[in-house]
Parts: structure tokens; sequence; C-alpha cells
């Protein structure tokens, strides 16, 4: 398929790519990149709760619900940075700086906290959030502005592109947690430097990669000419450094705190976003109201889905029975399971969407929306059994529960999240493309500060128990099956003030 003569959304022309598999060949440059980025972020994800635990609680119980809250607000700002990160791609250093100057961060911030001191740990974590800011929106971004308008391989270009995401999302919790508890380590005391070492390098990977990769993109992403002055970059990594000591301020305060921050900043975004779609018309207006909805449901979805690193980890440490014929299953491969279920449901996803289709009947963005949460809430509704009929004699719950459970999630993790990804290129004003991708981090950030909050509640003051455990995740069943009904009905409204995309 040639590209020469098509035009991306925001009017320029996409150059006449290669194609390989049926994809631009640049796609596979950004999986690769993306591969390693997840590599470094998921391979600290199951250790940051237990290290913290461990590290500054002396090992006690009733250091989980903090330690609930600071891997809440942390996934939380990973996230609503990148509505800033969008915003320097869009107007200051375009997406391929922004990438790069992002990469140098997070690589710096992951060797941070394998210094065992709270505050450098928290500082390391803040240059972790302010890097992720400038990297993920932009290369999704970058994605997204490979393909022609209106091409119908765009959903199944990011769900393939979501896959490099899970591919380095199974890989990293397995060889992390084996150099951790086996190498350099036991299963008592674990080597979580070494966690957080291996991560950084391949963070480094990443950037090196995008680095040398980028030639392929043929200019998409590249600065634009208002942008070229090399000063600029200098500029943003000092806005950068500076930013570092407001996020350790915000992830010190956390929780109920930090969730007043990150609503007034999805207002303004709301409103920026809002006053762009109206500037640019009626149709653009009504596509950027119908995202906004989207979002909100957004957040509720990922409050639940993201117990993954805090109240599921210490469910798995301490309530499921890992001993499978005297071999104990290390509670870091748990984050695995997820990342499997990706790569192994994603094919068969995006072929049924593609069937679909082809028969008119493919399902609208909100009622894959709709479905997402649907199969959320049956993963707790499979966790309220397990706790309230499954229960040993010795407090623990089968293991192939927690497995079910976050094979059920990773379902719904496909009929909502690379779909959204797609959305938002479709949907956002044409001048704030960017803006409006940090928007869907912003709301998923919401969704993981709020999912801090409830894990703390959980895990209450003296630690997870399974009748905390029944008690919130009764819950969680109830409020995504009512979410997910609700979208589900009003999806014919959402759909109309899309104006034909789907």
């Amino acid at each position: 398929m040639s590209g020469a003569a098509e035009l991306n959304r925001d009017g320029t022309a996409i150059p006449e790519f290669k194609q390989v598999m049926g994809h631009p060949q640049p796609l596979w440059m950004l999986f690769m990149s993306e591969f390693w980025e997840r590599f470094a972020f998921y391979g600290i994800r199951w250790a940051l709760v237990l290290y913290i635990v461990a590290q500054f609680h002396g090992g006690s119980a009733t250091g989980q619900a903090e330690a609930n809250l600071t891997y809440g607000s942390y996934l939380a700002l990973v996230y609503a940075v990148a509505i800033f990160g969008g915003y320097v791609a869009d107007k200051v250093i375009g997406y391929q700086r922004s990438i790069l100057t992002g990469a140098v961060f997070m690589a710096c911030g992951l060797f941070m906290i394998t210094l065992p001191d709270p505050m450098l740990f928290k500082l390391g974590l803040s240059t972790i959030v302010v890097g992720n800011g400038l990297f993920k929106p932009n290369i999704s971004t970058i994605v997204g502005k490979c393909y022609a308008a209106g091409d119908e391989r765009r959903d199944s270009g990011f769900t393939i592109f979501y896959m490099g995401i899970n591919a380095g999302a199974f890989l990293s919790p397995l060889i992390t947690s084996w150099l951790a508890n086996r190498v350099f380590g036991t299963e008592a005391m674990p080597a979580y430097k070494v966690v957080f070492l291996t991560a950084s390098v391949g963070m480094l990977i990443s950037l090196i990669w995008f680095y040398v990769g980028r030639r392929r993109l043929q200019g998409i992403g590249a600065p634009q000419a208002d942008q070229q002055n090399r000063l600029r970059v200098i500029y943003v990594a000092i806005g950068g450094i500076i930013a570092v000591p407001i996020i350790y301020t915000l992830l010190a305060v956390g929780g109920k705190n930090l969730q007043w921050v990150l609503s007034a900043m999805f207002v303004g975004l709301s409103i920026m976003l809002l006053a762009e779609g109206v500037r640019e018309g009626a149709v653009a207006r009504d596509k950027t109201i119908a995202m906004l909805l989207i979002f909100v449901f957004n957040i509720m979805f990922w409050m639940f889905f993201e117990q993954a690193g805090s109240s599921f980890t210490f469910l798995a440490e301490n309530i499921v029975n890992r001993d499978l014929g005297g071999w104990t299953f290390p509670t870091g491969w748990f984050q695995s399971v997820n990342a499997v279920a990706i790569i192994a449901f994603a094919p068969i996803v995006a072929w049924v969407w593609v069937a679909l289709a082809k028969k008119n009947m493919n399902p609208s963005i909100p009622r894959k929306f709709g479905l997402g949460l649907l199969f959320n809430g049956l993963a707790f509704l499979l966790l309220m059994y397990t706790l309230s009929s499954l229960v040993s004699a010795a407090g623990k719950i089968p293991f192939w529960t927690l497995v079910a459970v976050y094979l059920i999630q990773s379902v719904g993790e496909l009929c909502l999240s690379p779909i959204g990804l797609s959305m938002v290129t479709k949907l956002a004003p044409i001048r704030l493309v960017g803006l409006g991708m940090g928007g869907w981090f912003l709301s998923t950030g919401i969704g993981n500060n709020l999912s801090g909050i409830f894990a703390s509640e959980v895990s209450g003051k003296e630690g997870m128990t399974t009748a905390s455990a029944l008690g919130g995740y009764t819950f969680g069943f109830w409020a995504l099956t009512a979410a997910g009904l609700v979208l589900f009905l009003a999806a014919p409204r959402v759909q109309k003030l899309m104006h034909g995309v789907k």
C-alpha cells in the first residue's frame, strides 16, 4: 500500500513507508522501543510495594497501607505528567526529541531508586515520573501518525504496538524476580537493588534503540520548523529537573490530597481540549465531548485494574497458596500472567474486530469500553466467590483463582486500552493530539491514584486479611458492573457524538 499520496489527520503527507507484515515499517521499530521501556517499567512494578514494606517498615504488615498509597500516587503521577509531555511535544521540541529526553530522565531515575534511602527513593521515583511523561504519550502519538486518516489498519496497528508493551511486561517480572530471589537473593531476602538495576539497563537499551531507529520515521514526529533550535531541548531538560522536587512533594502528600490536584488538572485539560474543539467547529466539538466522556469511564476501569501492583501483590504474598508441589511460585511472576494473556489474546481480539467489521457488526468504541468494564467486574466476582467459599483452614485461597482473575482482566483490558490509544488519535482536536493523548494518560493516572487509595483501605491499618479483601473486592464488582452497564446503555448517544468514527 503506497502512502505517498496519503494524508494524516493534520493534513501532512505520510511518507511512502515500506510495509512489513501489512503495516508501516516504523511500527516495528516503535514496537521494540516500547518493549524495552516497558521492560524497565514493569521490571520494578512487582517489587515496589514489597520493597517499601521490607526496607522502610521493617517488614511489618502495618506498612502495607502506606506502600499502597505510595505506589498508587507514583503510578498516578507517571500517567498524569503525560499531559505536559504531550504539550511539550506538540508545541516545543517535537515528538522524537521528547521521547529521547524522557528516556534519559527515566534511566537516571531507575538508577537512583537503587539507593536505600527513603528521600532518594522518592526522588528517583519522581525522576522516572518526569521521564515517563515525556516518553509515554509521544511514542503512542507517533504510531498514530504512521497511518493515514481513515486507514482501517490503525486499530490493528495499535493492538500490535500494545503487544510490544506486554512482551516487555511479560519478560521483566520473570527475569527480575529470578535475579532477586534466586541469583542475588532468596525468597526470604530478595535483592531488590538488582531488580532496579536490571530495569535501568532495559531503559538504556530503549533509548539507544529509538535514537538509532528514528531515521526510519522519515520525518514523522521530527521538530517543526519553529522547533529546530536545540536550545529548546536544554530548556525542557532544565524544566524537567525543576519539576522533580515538585513531583516529589506531590508524591509525599499522596492519596486524597493528590486526588484534588489531579482532578483540577483534568478539569483544566478538558477546558483546553473543549475550547480547541469549539474553535475547529461543531463536529470537532462533539468528538471532543465524546472523548472526554470515555475518559471518565477509563478512570473507573484503572481504579480497579491496577490492584495488580498493590493489593493483589499482598494478596499473592500472604493469602494465595503458592505452594505447587513443594515449589513456591514467586509472587513477582503473577505480574507476567496479564502480559501472557495479552500476547496470546491480542491477535484473536484484533481478528475478531476485523471480522465483525466486515459483517458491519463491529461494536462501537463506547461498547468496547463497556465490555472492558464488565470483564473487569467479572474478575472481582471471582474474587468474591473465592474469598467467601474457597478459603482453606490455613487461610489460603487456591493458586488458580488469582491466575484466572488476571486472565479475565486481560480480556477486559484488550477491549479497552489499545482501542483507547487509537480513539484519541481519531477524536482529539487536530492541533492538540499530543495533549489529547496526555489527557488519556491523565485519566488513567487518576484511576491509578484511586487504586492506591482503594488498596490502602483493603489492607487497613494492620495489613490485608481475607475479610478486608472480601469487603473491598465486593465493592469493586458492583462499581465496575454498574459503570459497564451505564456505558453500554449510553453507547448510541456517545457514538452519535463521534460522527462516524469507529
